[in-house]
């Protein structure tokens, strides 16, 4: 069964449309010990939340690692990995760190505890969780 994780970018710099329209990208410029470690244990097929920083905060659509990691090309530094993944779809509907923060169930969540991290495992009981949210309306 295939792992779960967030990524975060910053949607000035690489946005999730901009994966959208690449199809694949080489996911790079991580360099976080915590982070680096959670990109050692991806593998390809695992699956992707990609959450956006800066003034948006939302998890906003989902991927799949296409790639195991590999040391980056354009670092000498052979602590430094990549991965290539590739989109899959926007959400129905962004899900906010507003809302995740008001939901008990995230309360243990690393998008929580740990800000700065910006590659974490999601737990499967999370994962589901966030599809719940994404597929109704936020209004109700």
């Amino acid at each position: 069964m295939p792992s779960f994780w967030l990524l975060k970018t910053e949607p000035s710099t690489y946005s999730f449309d901009d994966l959208m329209r690449d199809g694949t990208t080489v996911w790079d410029g991580v360099s976080n010990p915590g982070a680096l470690k959670h990109i050692r244990s991806m593998k390809k097929g695992d699956e992707l939340f990609i959450y956006h920083t800066g003034e948006e905060k939302a998890i906003v659509g989902t991927g799949r690692v296409v790639s195991a990691p590999y040391s980056d090309p354009k670092s000498k530094d052979p602590r430094l990995v990549v991965v290539e993944i590739a989109a899959e779809k926007k959400l129905e509907r962004p899900i906010t760190l507003q809302e995740i923060k008001a939901d008990k169930a995230f309360a243990g969540f690393e998008l929580v505890r740990i800000p700065r991290l910006s590659v974490m495992p999601v737990p499967e009981p999370l994962r589901k969780r966030i599809w719940e949210r994404a597929r109704s309306r936020k209004d109700k």
